[in-house]
């Protein structure tokens, strides 16, 4: 088989490698890669590459936004005012008092950056748990598969994670207070008071934010070789596996 049929081979080929992984286990994962023509690459180096490579985003993803700003000063994951607040805001601004909604604001980001400290851990334990047919699934898989993955596999111990410590960030910087002191104001001056969960907004948009993150980092290190850092990295990524079919 010359090297232009061999190559057209193995792309209709990999394209039920996904469907194989979904009836069959590891030692069926194995048997692939090693049966396919020409292959240099192992099932055991796609699964440490992988797990490489989602340790390296993740960690690069919660460092940017637990640092001072990671969440206040990104005006994508930026938490703002929630939608049932926006009249709050609009008025206490046309009132004179936006000083008061940016304090709120500003700790509302700063809780996010505190609990953003808690997610590594998460990501790590997921990425451990993580199968050789998990990691061919996601190389093989769209631009934010592991994305994906970690979304269904880390979304409610995020959740439980990030829910006490952003209570008590949200304590720590009298984000409580000035929340209460939003609201308290705008109650004044309007006959349909509002109650909003000031915890649990804050903390899904924090896993919003953590999502976000890891997406990007999952692109660069798909579509930029420069992000690939080690050997392993290069090789895994660079594989026809890990090509657009």
């Amino acid at each position: 088989m010359d090297a232009k049929n061999r190559l057209l081979f193995m792309r209709k080929f990999l394209l039920f490698i996904p469907v194989l992984l979904l009836f069959n286990g590891c030692d069926t994962a194995k048997q692939i890669l090693e049966s396919m023509p020409g292959s240099s690459i192992t099932a055991e180096q796609v699964a440490a590459g992988l797990k490489e490579a989602l340790t390296i985003g993740t960690q690069n993803s919660t460092g940017r936004l637990s640092a001072a700003d990671g969440f206040f000063k990104n005006a994508v994951v930026k938490i703002l005012m929630p939608p049932e607040a926006e009249k709050v805001e609009s008025t206490l601004r046309s009132l004179g008092l936006g000083s008061v909604v940016d304090q709120a604001v500003l700790s509302m980001n700063r809780a996010a950056e505190e609990a953003a400290k808690s997610a590594t851990p998460i990501f790590v334990n997921a990425i451990k748990q993580m199968t050789i047919s998990d990691a061919i699934s996601i190389l093989q898989g769209g631009d934010f598969a592991a994305t994906n993955y970690f979304k269904d596999k880390t979304t409610v111990a995020l959740t439980n994670a990030f829910k006490p410590v952003i209570d008590n960030a949200l304590q720590k910087v009298n984000a409580t207070k000035y929340w209460s002191d939003v609201f308290t104001m705008y109650n004044k001056f309007s006959n349909k008071p509002v109650n909003t969960d000031l915890s649990a907004y804050v903390t899904g948009k924090g896993i919003d934010g953590i999502f976000y993150e890891v997406g990007l980092e999952e692109q660069k290190i798909r579509k930029d070789p420069a992000a690939r850092v080690t050997d392993l990295l290069k090789k895994v990524f660079g594989s026809s596996l890990a090509q657009k079919n």
